[in-house]
């Protein structure tokens, strides 16, 4: 080896052991912040608050150190795409550290901290921590399979966080206003962990592999009153003309009986329904929590959902039911499949069509 070939793994050696600095320290901050929350230890809180200058210390190194490597040694192919995911991933660890002095402040500002709140905490906690650790090891590690693995975390995270949401909801007759928007604020900082966790576990895979991040995948689904039409055409000309952009469902307030001359009409349309068994819309809210968008074709989504979950976009398009006749399925065809190539534009821009 090269003393050029020695320096340039001296550099990048020490290039990581910053990161795994950074790391190290931002973890402890999140650790502590939460504890801090739990156990009512303002002490802890406010320390934990100036510590955190030191992780921003060597954040700041960090981005010194990668300028730096670029200047001495002009990387290109493989060292290149480190660097670039180095710097991505020092902004996301600052940023996390910022999320754990949100929670010391807004721990030394509540008053009090319900049970069942606190179970919920933890256990987001405990999901967010696990997938920050797993995520910086698999940057250190160059392993984009681990890292790849990493991310369906965020998944279940996203779904503490809207069980958490509707607990809260229902701890609203019952604490300060003040307190609720702690609560709420908590909540959304340890989700943020999970999503900047996200992006280190993506330029990860990008440093090991050259793969840039994909664009989003959306889980839809359609409502209707019976699920015999309206919800299984968007449903099926959805699968059809967009099945690289999401997964999708539809299900009606009751599970009716489909029409087999309906079946007919829209078959010679290009509309299959033959094997759609229609179904009722699930009763809990954990399962809806599943979907990005929920679509209601007849009336409001209110009325099939008691609660919207926190991070699902409700939207409800006017459309007219027909009866049988081959000329009204035709008209509501097209519309439904005009409603549906527009949100697909809306979700994923022109390179949708």
């Amino acid at each position: 080896m090269s003393r050029y070939e020695e320096r340039l793994e001296r550099d990048l050696s020490q290039i990581k052991q910053q990161v795994a600095l950074l790391a190290g320290l931002v973890e402890k901050a999140l650790n502590d912040a939460v504890h801090a929350l739990l156990a009512d230890d303002d002490s802890l809180a406010y320390a934990t608050i100036l510590a955190d200058n030191r992780a921003n210390a060597a954040s700041n190194e960090l981005d010194r150190m990668c300028n730096a490597f670029i200047g001495v040694h002009l990387p290109s192919g493989g060292h290149l795409r480190l660097m670039s995911a180095v710097v991505h991933a020092n902004v996301a660890l600052e940023r996390v550290g910022d999320y754990a002095v949100t929670i010391c402040r807004e721990a030394v500002r509540v008053s009090r901290l319900p049970g069942l709140l606190q179970r919920e905490i933890e256990l987001m906690a405990c999901e967010s921590r696990q997938m920050l650790k797993q995520a910086v090891d698999a940057f250190l590690e160059g392993n984009a399979d681990k890292a790849k693995a990493t991310m369906v975390i965020a998944d279940q995270v996203e779904r503490t966080f809207d069980m958490a949401f509707g607990e809260l909801v229902g701890e609203g007759d019952h604490s300060k206003v003040k307190d609720l928007f702690a609560f709420l604020t908590v909540f959304n900082s340890l989700e943020r962990v999970s999503d900047q966790a996200k992006n280190i576990c993506e330029d990860a895979v990008f440093a090991a592999t050259g793969q840039g991040r994909g664009p989003k995948f959306f889980r839809i689904l359609f409502l209707d009153e019976d699920n015999t039409l309206l919800g299984p055409i968007a449903e099926a000309v959805a699968r059809k003309n967009f099945p690289e952009i999401g997964e999708y469902h539809s299900r009606g307030r009751s599970a009716g009986a489909i029409d087999s001359t309906s079946i007919a009409v829209l078959q010679d349309l290009g509309i299959d329904l033959g094997s759609h068994q229609p179904q009722a819309i699930p009763a809990h809210h954990q399962e809806l929590a599943a979907f990005q968008v929920i679509v209601s074709l007849q009336g409001p989504v209110t009325s099939y959902v008691e609660q919207i979950p926190f991070h699902t976009v409700a939207l409800e398009w006017e459309v007219t039911r027909p009866g049988s006749v081959q000329r009204d399925l035709r008209i509501l065809s097209r519309e439904i499949a005009l409603q549906v190539s527009n949100l697909m534009t809306i979700l994923r821009g022109q390179e949708a069509n």
